[in-house]
């Protein structure tokens, strides 16, 4: 089927790549956000989210006259749907004294709507946010349906989850496999013929449970896998072991690849798919549902490595906290563990200056966030790792060292050299490290 216009509905950080590809391959796209700071700062030809390469994607969207940016749906020969699925803050679910997340789905509840006053006869609807199993057939299909049109007869609805990495968004949108799972066999091939466009990859079709399914395995597998390694760094605590080290010789054999410890897991996938599964089957999700435990366990473990770095007080400590992203080289905040660890920090006593090179100075409810590495560094007693930026990682100790007062550093990455730090003159403490007692 010819797809010559396109409604993308949510402009973040996998709406906007996405709507621009399909403008500059010379579809027309109306890019929708409920969001007015986004409308604006789009029209204005500037970006709200930091990515490599989309800067110039966007500029050469807009410029083509392809992209244009609106408030409300129009009438189109396909949607996407690329809005946020996070879980509900101040609500959760119980099994049998279990208790776990909800997915909240106001967003995508709210974006079929706005699809059912211009859907029409032949159309297309593509699902990307991460869902619980059976969304697309229990939620959004009825939805639309109230148009009085049959999903899958008379027109197409599929499912196809997004499957790139940030930092890399812009390559991997295009050379990644693409899997499309729709309420019939015609729908996939109608969502195949779509992302043909643009993407280079293999494009797999299914059925759409499966297809929400196999999004929620994949980072679901990521989350799990992370566990384990903040078990391990937490028992190498407790036997004496330097994790760091232990991993490096344990992942010499074939067939073993332990992944890193850190203060926690973030972002907005890896650590919120987990509880749709959770949601979904809590009878049966009884691995997954330790793993988020252990996870979301891990940025208190990490401020009593802290606390205990500091002589067992942080009360008035003036700590430097290291970045806010919740993984390296990404501006993106959501659900990050350095936030949570930096906002625990602030309540505990501690005076926390922190420092996001992605984001410098964005607000963070809770502690105070600088513009410069020199502002956190200032007055700190202690320097704190949370994210492996690579502006962090290739600080010179002994530059630091005549930039701030502190003596004490705290390594929740495992990637400083401790070495260097200690001939610089700082006591050296890392997460998973219970091999000496640095200082």
């Amino acid at each position: 089927m010819e797809y010559k216009k396109v409604c993308m509905l949510g402009l973040g950080y996998i709406g906007l790549p996405t709507a621009c590809m399909l403008a500059v391959e010379g579809l027309r796209v109306v890019g929708v956000d409920i969001n007015p700071h986004v409308i604006e700062t789009l029209r204005n030809g500037e970006l709200h989210i930091h990515e490599v390469g989309l800067p110039d994607l966007v500029r050469e969207a807009l410029s083509s006259g392809n992209l244009t940016i609106n408030t409300i749906p129009e009438i189109a020969d396909a949607f996407i749907i690329a809005v946020p699925t996070p879980f509900i803050k101040d609500e959760q679910g119980e099994y049998q004294g279990m208790s776990y997340h909800l997915a909240d789905m106001g967003a995508v509840t709210s974006a079929s709507q706005s699809i059912v006053p211009y859907l029409r006869y032949g159309n297309l609807v593509i699902l990307e946010s991460t869902s619980p199993p059976r969304t697309t057939v229990d939620l959004v299909a009825l939805i639309l349906e109230r148009s009085g049109l049959r999903a899958g007869v008379d027109f197409h609805l599929a499912y196809s989850p997004e499957r790139v990495l940030p930092g890399q968004i812009l390559r991997e949108l295009i050379e990644n496999a693409r899997v499309i799972g729709g309420v019939n066999f015609a729908s996939a091939q109608a969502g195949r013929d779509l992302y043909a466009h643009f993407v280079k990859g293999e494009i797999l079709l299914t059925d759409a449970t499966t297809a929400e399914m196999v999004k929620l395995m994949e980072n679901t597998y990521r989350d799990v896998n992370i566990a384990i390694a903040n078990e391990f760094a937490r028992l190498a605590e407790r036997f004496g072991v330097d994790v760091w080290e232990a991993i490096n010789f344990a992942n010499r054999h074939p067939r073993v690849k332990v992944l890193n410890p850190g203060p926690g897991v973030g972002g907005h996938c890896v650590s919120v798919d987990p509880w749709f599964f959770v949601e979904a089957a809590p009878e049966l999700a009884r691995l997954i549902h330790t793993a988020r435990l252990v996870n979301d366990e891990q940025p208190h473990r990490t401020v009593e490595l802290i606390r205990r770095a500091l002589g067992g007080d942080l009360h008035g400590k003036h700590i430097a906290a290291l970045g806010l992203a919740f993984k390296a080289e990404v501006d993106d905040l959501r659900e990050s563990p350095a936030i949570e660890v930096a906002q625990l920090l602030a309540r505990g006593g501690a005076k926390v200056r922190a420092f996001e090179p992605f984001k410098p100075g964005e607000q963070v409810e809770g502690i105070e966030t600088v513009t410069s590495l020199e502002a956190a560094l200032a007055e700190a007693e202690a320097l704190v790792l949370l994210v492996n930026h690579k502006i962090f990682a290739m600080l010179s100790p002994k530059e630091v060292a005549q930039l701030t007062p502190a003596r004490i550093v705290i390594d929740t990455r495992g990637q400083w050299d401790a070495t260097a730090w200690q001939a610089a003159g700082f006591g050296v403490h890392r997460l998973g490290d219970g091999s000496v007692v640095r200082g």
